[in-house]
Order: structure tokens, then C-alpha cells, then sequence
């Protein structure tokens, strides 16, 4: 094990607070270009999330999570990374390009759930059941599941999908969250339309 490896597995046991980090996050995007947003916890691993990946604000990843940005090329001559990795000696210059994976805000992802390269985009809300194997984006407030992953429903009707949006809940903080929500708690435990445009108000009334 390298020493970044080692000071990363020791910071973790030291911070209690994953979600509120702000030296995890800071050490995370600069040694590795992760961005980890604010309360969002089980993505601190760089084995795990490659470089470039971007997870949104209150993200939940189970500790088992594995998101993979690029295949090995099935058109060359091996599919060893000796032949399209610059940095094995062989050839001149990478010959796979990542692409970063964007996990937007609010997303669960279960146990063993693998994120292929064919998926480079989580919309917002969503959630990925253990053990999936996402081949695909995935459309915000979806529910996908299986092998490879397929939608099971929508979390909510798109009339409260629309209203939840525009309260951008994501967007606060933990005491704005905690205000706002002593005056609608029902938004919390089952969003409607009507409970969603009291939130807002709420937060704007501050």
C-alpha cells in the first residue's frame, strides 16, 4: 500500500464526520480530481472512484460502491494496459481517454453496485439498488435495479418531481434544512406538490 493510500485509510478513521469534511474534500479533489459535494459520504476511495468522477451534495454510497470510467479496448492487440497506457513504457501516449462520470445530487447507491463505463450520468434523486450493474445514464428520480439495471419506477409523479425541484433543497445547509423543516415536516417524510411549495416559502421566509 502507497503512503496516500495509507494517510487516506487514516484519515478516514479519524474524521467522524464524512459528510461535513471540508479536509477530505479539499485533499480528494486535489490529489485525485474527485469532487465529493458537501454531505455526501462513502465515495472517499480512490480505488473505488476513479479521477474526474463529480458526486453531488447529499449522496449516500454504500462502502461497496465501485464506479468504472473506461473499458479495456477489445480492437487492440491486448486488452493489457501495457498497450494503451502511457505510463507502462510501451507506446507514446494513452491510447483510453476517461470520461468523468457525474453523480448528481441526492443519489443513493447500494452494495455492489458497479457503474459501468456506458453510464456517465445519475441524475439527481436517484437510486441504484444493490448489486446493480448500470450500463446506462439514469434518469433523475429513477429507480433502477438489476443486472444489467433497469428502471423499476419513478420515486415520485413528475408533478412532484417538478415541485420538489424547485425548492432546491440540495442547495442548503444543515440549520437551513433543520428551519425550513420544523415548519413543513411532511415535506421530509412524503413530498406533494402542496407541502413542496410550503418548504419553499419556508426557506425563503428564512
Amino acid at each position: 500500500m502507497g503512503l496516500q493510500s495509507t494517510i487516506d485509510r487514516v484519515l478516514l478513521k479519524l474524521v467522524r464526520n464524512q459528510e461535513e469534511s471540508a479536509l477530505l474534500r479539499s485533499r480528494f479533489q486535489k490529489l485525485y480530481g474527485i469532487e465529493i459535494g458537501a454531505y455526501s459520504y462513502g465515495a472517499f476511495d480512490r480505488w473505488r472512484i476513479p479521477p474526474g468522477t463529480k458526486i453531488g451534495r447529499y449522496c449516500s454510497f454504500a462502502a461497496s460502491v465501485l464506479i468504472i470510467s473506461a473499458n479495456h479496448p477489445l480492437q487492440a492487440l491486448s486488452t493489457h494496459p501495457i498497450f494503451y497506457l502511457k505510463s507502462r513504457g510501451v507506446i507514446d501516449r494513452d491510447r483510453v481517454v476517461a470520461q468523468p462520470t457525474i453523480v448528481e445530487d441526492d443519489v443513493w447507491i447500494g452494495h455492489h453496485a458497479i457503474i459501468t463505463p456506458g453510464c456517465k450520468h445519475i441524475g439527481r434523486g436517484a437510486v441504484i439498488g444493490a448489486g446493480a450493474i448500470v450500463t446506462r445514464d439514469v434518469a433523475p428520480y429513477a429507480i433502477v435495479a438489476g443486472n444489467p439495471a433497469k428502471l423499476i419506477r419513478h420515486r415520485f409523479s413528475p408533478e412532484v418531481i417538478a415541485a420538489v425541484e424547485r425548492t432546491r433543497w440540495w442547495e442548503l445547509d444543515r440549520a437551513a434544512l433543520a428551519r425550513a423543516s420544523a415548519q413543513v415536516p411532511d415535506f421530509a417524510l412524503e413530498p406533494t406538490v402542496e407541502n413542496a411549495s410550503a418548504f419553499e416559502r419556508a426557506v425563503a421566509a428564512g
